[in-house]
């Protein structure tokens, strides 16, 4: 099953490839994205992560879809079981991202041809994740162990795509992109805080920073 999987792994989304930033959101409550998604679109930023342990989530797609265009990619993610897999799937998300590494909610996405992107540290964990089907691994926390894994993980794994996740700042993106990695994940350091009433041009101009950082230190493959 695995190797079937594995064998119609979905490839990152060109929203991703052409902007590889996803930005991680958790709030209060769903009902405080509208504005900050909005924001993010408008600086760049092509790929949102909405964190299942943020309220209202799944409610909130529709209000969103209506303050992004089609080149954003909202995807959902702190998925930690194969009900929150399909949960989320239904409620229109363009990809998946967890925390742990547990090749059933990576074959449950693989099998509705959604991008997945399961979260483990070892290379037992990530090997385990990116066999199952898994479109990229996340490395989380990646401060724990820096850019240098990528190579590192590379060697017994060619091939494997990476998203560090965890502790990176928008200065370390550029260090983190010349590694290998995919894209990066960034969450408080881009976002800031800008659902406590912080100001929105801000947060544009950290995106755009971001965007800036990742594109220019890109490899491409």
């Amino acid at each position: 099953m695995k190797t079937l999987l594995a064998e119609h792994r979905l490839r990152p989304s060109a929203a991703l490839l052409d902007c590889p930033v996803i930005a991680v959101l958790r709030a209060c409550h769903a009902r405080d994205y509208v504005p900050v998604v909005a924001a993010l679109g408008e600086a760049g930023i092509r790929s949102i992560e909405l964190t299942l342990s943020t309220p209202g989530t799944l409610e909130t797609f529709e209000a969103l879809r209506a303050v992004t265009d089609d080149a954003v990619e909202i995807g959902v993610g702190t998925v930690t079981s194969t009900v929150q897999t399909i949960a989320a799937i239904e409620a229109g998300a363009d990809f998946l991202v967890t925390p742990v590494t547990d090749t059933a909610i990576v074959e449950a996405a693989v099998a509705a041809k959604i991008p997945v992107y399961p979260g483990g540290l070892t290379p037992t964990e990530l090997h385990a994740g990116w066999a199952a089907g898994a479109t990229a691994v996340k490395v989380f926390p990646a401060a724990t162990v820096g850019p240098g894994y990528i190579s590192q993980l590379q060697g017994p794994f060619p091939g494997i795509q990476v998203v560090p996740s965890g502790g990176i700042g928008i200065d370390d993106i550029g260090s983190w992109m010349k590694a290998g990695a995919v894209a990066v994940s960034l969450g408080g350091p881009l976002i800031g805080d800008a659902f406590k009433g912080g100001s929105l041009a801000a947060l544009k101009d950290r995106a755009r920073t971001a965007v800036q950082a990742a594109l220019e230190n890109q490899v491409k493959p």
